[in-house]
């Protein structure tokens, strides 16, 4: 995970190790109800999930950036339906360690949460130490786990996210953040399932998974948090680049023609083969039972191959099943020619465009969600025939996940280089990311563009200080390749100050109206480190610039308010790991 090294440990969520996924009970619906918590040692009446705007206050920052400040008040409290259930304490035994024991019986999301309702509802206590049979009431309990089940809306629906990360997501924090982003505006949030070092983030058994750190415990309650906020759920899934799965699982990596050993990324072991069955159906099996979890919408990243490294020397699956494909400098160059006067694939420099960007860890070393820097270039002069290549393997992929996906009333959505909208045949040979063909397997693309990373395009010196240049020229070009086929086209927008010297509210307000003008259906907001302060200040005066000027940055849709109701009742079990793999 990358988080900010300002974030606070004690506000992120504890790890623990995955536990099965138990099947949940049949029992009542829950209903959102507006009682307030007791404060005697009887049952408690307990508040639906609602959000609070005296919850948040705006503080001065020491920061060169500032950034809010949140209050250190209880957080959601639990669902309506649940009661409370006396405990009998043993000798030195502590609220936090009980708490952390009874978090999955109660609707509440953090230990911490239960802890302050613990105390709360046991007379305001300030100690957290228990004596040797003392009772104490812990409230919340529910009857049955919470089984949540998707809001479904059309693929146009108008999506306003920001991005978290798995162990934000599930932390104090990220709760308080999530429910300030919907006070300034925003609809969606979109959450870490599986991160680009393959680490996942919820409770989930697969053979090719084993036990794994959990940091959001229980998913369907999470996606029920974002439901009773009027929030679309949009689970990210990173595919393709897995360390985790290339560490354990070696026989599933790219190998190297040379060595017949793993390959290697430019001395990194990270790529799994994008072609290899077992792969695609381990991605497919993990997507669909988040979405039998109650997530909106299920984002797909990397999809795609590894474009850095010594191609050459890259074996995959494919190649071996269809023998007549192509080396990767000689794939597609056929094809149109690029645009752009700078030749060299995704990611050649530093700043190619499409990428997200480096959030620095505590060392001052950065990360970056995805990263590209092969110095290959295609040769234009060959005249090889078109073989099998990387493009169909990764049609072929979305072509299954999008049949088995789409039954259950998700949306799929698929995170692009945004540079892929030059159609630049280097791009597309080592990448596989054929836009016009990904757009037949999915319902929505969203495009990385940022403008700070369209260096060295379109001679300005300083890209990250032109949005409305680089933004309207990328959409005008993703809505042109993909005309007629339906697909929305939903960006990523810059919610960080790398290599841009004018961000402020000012500069998301820009991105926001450009996108929307060339025809961009939302947007979709990435901060590494989860720090929206200025998408938190530009949303309001979009908000009222748009009651003076109708929809001039966005339409304002918001879910159905019957994604307020949970269910306690399961129309049909998620089908575990084992089963949903093919």
């Amino acid at each position: 995970m990358r988080l900010n090294p300002r974030v606070s440990s004690a506000l992120a969520a504890q790890p623990q190790a995955a536990q099965p996924t138990a099947a949940a009970p049949q029992g009542a619906q829950l209903q959102p109800a507006s009682a307030t918590l007791s404060t005697t040692g009887k049952t408690a009446d307990i508040p639906s999930l609602q959000p609070s705007s005296s919850q948040l206050t705006l503080q001065p920052s020491s920061s060169l950036q500032p950034r809010l400040q949140f209050s250190l008040e209880p957080l959601s409290p639990p669902l309506s339906a649940s009661t409370t259930e006396i405990y009998t304490a043993k000798r030195g035994e502590s609220i936090p360690a009980i708490a952390h024991r009874y978090l999955h019986k109660t609707g509440y999301l953090t230990s911490s949460e239960l802890v302050e309702a613990i105390r709360h509802i046991n007379g305001n206590r300030s100690s957290n130490i228990l004596k040797n049979g003392e009772q104490i009431t812990i409230p919340g309990i529910l009857p049955a786990p919470i089984v949540e089940k998707t809001v479904p809306v059309p693929k146009d629906f108008e999506v306003r996210a920001i991005y978290l990360t798995g162990i934000m997501a599930a932390s104090d924090h990220g709760l308080r953040i999530i429910r300030h982003w919907r006070e300034v505006g925003g609809n969606a949030v979109v959450f870490d399932i599986k991160d680009s070092d393959g680490s996942v983030t919820i409770p989930f058994e697969h053979p090719l998974l084993g036990k794994h750190q959990v940091y959001i415990h229980d998913l369907p309650k999470f996606v029920h948090f974002l439901h009773s906020e009027n929030m679309h759920a949009i689970a990210r899934i990173a595919i393709f680049r897995d360390e985790r799965m290339v560490v354990e699982h070696p026989e599933l990596a790219v190998q190297s023609k040379r060595t017949k050993q793993p390959w290697r990324e430019n001395g990194k072991l990270v790529w799994t083969d994008s072609s290899n069955p077992k792969v695609q159906d381990y991605n497919i099996a993990l997507a669909k039972f988040v979405a039998q979890s109650g997530a909106d919408e299920i984002q797909f990243d990397y999809v795609r191959f590894p474009a850095e490294g010594d191609q050459k020397d890259a074996s995959f699956v494919f190649q071996t099943e269809h023998p007549e494909s192509n080396e990767p400098e000689t794939q597609l160059c056929k094809a149109a020619q690029p645009e752009s006067t700078n030749s060299s694939p995704v990611g050649a420099t530093d700043n190619s465009p499409g990428r997200k960007p480096r959030a620095a860890d505590k060392k001052g070393n950065k990360s970056r969600r995805d990263g590209t820097n092969s110095p290959t270039a295609c040769d234009k002069s060959s005249k090889a025939p078109r073989g099998y290549q990387r493009s169909d393997a990764i049609v072929g992929f979305l072509k299954k996940a999008y049949a088995e996906l789409h039954p259950t009333g998700v949306l799929l959505s698929l995170d692009v280089f945004g540079v892929m909208a030059w159609q630049r045949p280097v791009d597309l040979s080592h990448t596989g990311q054929d836009i016009v063909g990904m757009a037949k397997y999915c319902d929505v693309l969203s495009p990385m563009i940022y403008p700070s990373h369209f260096f060295g395009m379109d001679n300005i010196e300083h890209p990250g200080d032109a949005p409305e240049h680089f933004i309207g020229e990328s959409m005008e070009r993703f809505e042109l390749i993909t005309k007629g086929s339906g697909v929305v086209i939903r960006p990523w927008l810059q919610a960080f100050r790398w290599r841009t010297k004018t961000y402020s509210p000012e500069y998301i307000k820009v991105q926001v109206a450009t996108a929307k003008e060339k025809g961009g259906i939302g947007f979709l907001f990435w901060n590494a480190a989860n720090d929206y302060s200025k998408p938190y200040e530009a949303m309001p005066e979009m908000k009222a610039a748009n009651a003076k000027e109708k929809d001039k940055f966005f339409r304002g849709d918001e879910l159905p308010t019957a994604a307020v109701k949970a269910s306690l009742t399961p129309a049909a079990v998620p089908a575990s790991a084992e089963t949903a793999s093919h």
